[in-house]
């Protein structure tokens, strides 16, 4: 009644050998270190225009998770901009947004050190946000 397949269906050829497979937690590793990498230059844009000891350290601690999670270093931006209230304010709540993507990914790999490292960055934008909107 019907007539036979003849050709390959494309999952078979999805799942050849020389196509480069990935395991889920080498994908969540990926999309974790891109997380922390975007707070990190999120980071240097505040440290550029607000310097403080304490975005010094962070950017520090995220510096060794990327390193960790990709196996090299992250490019750092040397970001020189006026500074101008609205911009901070603006700055420090995508940085608690991009701590946020980061904190979901490392709770979904289990990833104690990068979730602790995400909810810290996460408290420390909120509050600086208020503190900069105050102003």
């Amino acid at each position: 009644m019907y007539e036979p397949i003849r050709t390959k269906s494309v999952h078979s050829l999805a799942d050849d050998a020389t196509y480069p497979h990935r395991t889920r937690e080498e994908e969540l590793d990926i999309q974790l270190a891109g997380h922390l990498a975007a707070l990190l230059a999120v980071t240097d844009e505040l440290r550029a225009l607000a310097p403080s000891a304490e975005l010094d350290a962070a950017a520090d601690e995220l510096t060794r998770e990327v390193t960790r999670l990709r196996g090299l270093a992250p490019v750092r931006s040397a970001v020189v901009t006026a500074i101008h209230e609205p911009h901070l304010t603006a700055l420090h709540q995508r940085a608690h947004a991009l701590a946020g993507r980061a904190l979901v990914v490392a709770a979904s790999r289990a990833d104690t050190a990068a979730a602790i490292l995400a909810a810290r960055r996460m408290d420390a934008h909120e509050g600086a946000a208020r503190l900069v909107g105050a102003h």
